[in-house]
Parts: structure tokens; sequence; C-alpha cells
């Protein structure tokens, strides 16, 4: 009796040795215990290692073109301007071409100057904020210096060339050579260093009838360090040179902007 009373005490301790004296019935139980619990699942409070997943990560790179859904089919470059929100007149440009298929980067992110308003989603003439949306580039580039290599047709500035932002006449929001149109268009071959070299954003190209009038003259050019624009995008001028000899007209180029947030709406 004394042998059984000291098994089940070992027993209860998780662990089964029996005893050297012990009867060998006694023996073989004990033995018959172990192989027993041997035999049992592991508890919940076990830790079971978890088998590594096999299945290979995509290697398609993930940028904010690949974001975009609204591009033309045929269109295989496209800049994207983005902020952190609305309010803000500092952001990035971002240039992309279409490779095999994927978009990749053109160059490296740019610093990039809004309007002094940020983006908004409701221009109008005179205020100072950066239209939202997707716009082709204007067929022309224009500059106050020497052509810089572009592929576009390029007109150098010379006195009396002017951008008309008077929408009380035919011309508004056009290139025109001559008298002041009035109201305040801009008298481009005074407007240095912004207008050193310019693309012309086809916003509001052609003019759509609104009241108030929906705006005039968004173009890309040259950057002055720490200001914002008046609804155009600027960057550093080494970098506009770079951007304005990669795009070309047969890739159907874009120019998407918006905040990071609402690319998706493009």
């Amino acid at each position: 009796m004394a042998a059984v009373v000291a098994v089940l005490a070992l027993a209860a301790c998780g662990t089964v040795e029996p005893r050297a004296d012990a009867a060998p019935a006694e023996t073989a139980a004990a033995r018959d215990q172990l192989a027993r619990r041997s035999d049992q699942p592991p508890s919940r409070s076990e830790s079971v290692p978890t088998p590594k997943s096999t299945t290979p990560r995509s290697t398609t790179p993930v940028n904010d073109a690949s974001r975009l859904r609204t591009l033309p089919s045929g269109t295989t470059q496209v800049i994207v301007v983005k902020s952190s929100g609305f309010g803000t007149s500092t952001g990035t440009l971002q240039a992309f071409e279409k490779r095999a298929g994927a978009w990749a980067p053109a160059f490296a992110r740019m610093t990039a100057r809004l309007g002094s308003q940020g983006f908004t989603d409701r221009a109008a003439e005179g205020k100072p904020a950066t239209p939202t949306g997707v716009y082709p580039i204007g067929s022309t580039m224009y500059g106050i210096a020497a052509n810089p290599g572009v592929r576009y047709s390029y007109h150098r500035l010379v006195e009396n060339d002017w951008w008309n932002e008077n929408a009380e006449t035919p011309g508004y929001n056009s290139f025109v050579h001559g008298a002041d149109p009035g109201g305040p268009s801009e008298a481009l071959w005074e407007t240095d260093p912004q207008y050193r070299y310019f693309a012309v954003i086809n916003y509001n190209i052609p003019v759509k009838e609104a009241d108030p009038p929906r705006g005039s003259g968004i173009f890309l050019h040259v950057m002055i360090p720490g200001r914002a624009t008046a609804g155009c995008v600027a960057i550093a001028e080494s970098d506009l040179v770079k951007v304005l000899r990669w795009l070309n007209p047969t890739a159907k180029p874009r120019i998407v902007m918006a905040p990071a947030a609402e690319l998706d709406r493009y």
C-alpha cells in the first residue's frame, strides 16, 4: 500500500519514476502511464512552430503613377505633383515613364511650390491656388532664354508676348503677341526668372464658360526659392530643364496635380 501512495504522489508533479524496490506490476503500470502521456496532443499553452510561408512576395514596384486609373491608354509619360494636403503651398514633383508595361521613376523626386493657397478643386480667376486634376502639356513651350533642347515646339519670348488672362476677351487663356489684352494679363517677356523656361499646363484649355471664370495661365515654370506661386507649379531651374527635355509629345504626357490622399481619384 505504501508503494502505491508513493507512485500517486510523484505523478502529481508531472513525472513518474518507478522505484527500484517497486513490484514488477507497479513498474509496468508506471511505464504505461508515461507512454499514454507521450501520445497526447500538446496543450494550447504550448508553443507550436508556424510553418513559414513559401509564397513569393510581389516584386512589382508600387509608386504614385501606378495608383492612377484615368490616364489615356497611349500615355507613357506622367508627372505627378502632390502635397500633404489642400492647404499647403509646398509639395513634390515626380516624373514617371512606362517601361515594359509598368511605371518607373524617370528622375529623383523634386521639391515643388504651388499656389499660396495650396491645391483647390474649384479654381477661379485671381485665386492663388493650384487646380487639381489631370491635364495635357501644351503643344508649345516658352522661355525668355534660348531653347534648352526640348522636343516640343519652342518660342523664345520677345517684347509684347502676353498670356491673355482677361476673361472678357475672345482670346482668354491663350498666348498672344501684340497689344496688352488688359485685365490681369501677364507680360511674359518681363517675368524673370519664373518664365526663363516654362511649359503650359492645359488647365481650362479649351476654355469652359463659368461664372466666375475658371482661371488661366497655369504653367510649370522656374521656382523662386522660398516663394509660392499664383497657382502654377514651380521647381528649381535645373530640375525644370531636365523635365522639359525629357517630355516627349509622342508619349502623350499628362500632369496630375492633387494632395497625396486624393490621387486615387485619378
